[in-house]
């Protein structure tokens, strides 16, 4: 078996030299860290990071916290895909995930103090951002150190976060339903303790009152972040004595269900009725029709949150930052340009 002696050997540098390139100290230079890595890719050469760990009183792990179920989360693709962005940056960087998640906030409390208290993690990325959420709190009173995916609700430029300007993405994709001739439109949102819900509903709020429209309470729809909550929304908008002709959605997982309620209903899209989203995951692309949604790349907000835990792991005094994510409006086939704008395609 190679030794860390038999890698200096062959790199033609110092035992203390591969293990800096391990520890992926910057101070060596990038064309000694390509030779030292070759020398241990030839070798077949594994750190034992268990030992390194004993060592330097690190894990080299990130704790992954999941809002609400594991079977909740996954149900919805922007898990998946935010963990995927997450795990290539640990990867990079030789870091491990360690995955926490409960069936109610108290059990993902207690689950993220064992992490903590542990030591079993050296930093923590949140998935989520409540409106009051004691975690937090938490972690700051214990100078951990974390980032959270999302805007966090108080103090949003001490704590570091990786988001998108949700307030800006529904504000734009409303605008572009009344620039398409829509006057009536309704928003079904997520769980409102949800900081995301919050921000999408203020930006469609924005939208409408700019252009003078009617603020109509009864257009306002809370549900789940899941399909079933998109097709109770719809049985209560439609019942009403004006439905609405356009719907922002504030999740796609529940635009598809929304899109299954109106099928059953017999309400054609977009013929009657427009419908926008957000994410962009797979099934948008797929669903009949395929919708109109708001891309917030969920692969690079996993990546940069991922980058952002270990930079603060490894520069324990680095200050908070706000990293936003771009977005971009997907145009597709669940929205029609209504009233005299009907002749161009919305």
């Amino acid at each position: 078996m190679a030794t860390i002696k038999d890698v200096a050997k062959m790199a033609k540098v110092a035992p203390s030299t591969v293990s800096r390139v391990i520890a992926n100290n910057p101070r060596i230079s990038e064309r000694t860290k390509e030779r030292v890595r070759e020398a241990m890719k030839s070798l077949g050469y594994h750190p034992n990071f268990i030992a390194r760990s004993l060592a330097n009183q690190s894990t080299q792990a990130i704790g992954i916290v999941l809002p609400s179920s594991a079977d909740k989360a996954f149900q919805n693709p922007f898990f998946p895909e935010v963990i995927r962005g997450i795990s290539k940056a640990a990867h990079q960087k030789q870091y491990a995930l360690y995955m926490s998640t409960g069936e109610t906030e108290e059990e993902i409390y207690e689950g993220v103090v064992h992490m903590v208290e542990g030591k079993r993690v050296d930093g923590i990325v949140l998935l989520y951002s409540s409106v009051d959420d004691k975690l937090t709190r938490f972690l700051r009173q214990k100078e951990f150190p974390f980032v959270i995916v999302g805007k966090p609700f108080k103090d949003m430029y001490e704590i570091t976060h990786v988001d998108n300007d949700n307030y800006r993405a529904a504000k734009e994709v409303t605008e572009h339903l009344i620039d398409s001739g829509h006057k009536e439109i309704a928003f079904i949102g997520g769980n409102l303790n949800l900081v995301v819900t919050v921000d999408r509903l203020l930006g469609y709020e924005k939208a409408i009152r700019n252009a003078e429209l009617p603020y109509r309470n009864e257009y306002i729809v809370h549900e789940e972040f899941l399909k079933e909550g998109g097709q109770e929304a719809v049985i209560e908008l439609f019942s009403l004595q004006s439905p609405p002709t356009a719907l922002v959605v504030a999740d796609d997982l529940m635009a598809v269900g929304v899109l299954r309620m109106l099928f059953k209903m017999g309400i054609r899209v977009p013929e009657d009725v427009s419908v926008v989203s957000f994410n962009n995951i797979m099934m948008a692309e797929l669903s009949q029709p395929p919708l109109t949604t708001v891309d917030i790349n969920i692969f690079q907000l996993g990546c940069e949150s991922a980058r952002s835990i270990i930079q603060t792991i490894e520069n324990p005094m680095e200050p908070a930052r706000r990293i936003i994510i771009p977005h971009k409006i997907i145009k597709r086939q669940s929205c029609m340009a209504k009233g005299p704008s009907a002749l161009k395609e919305a």
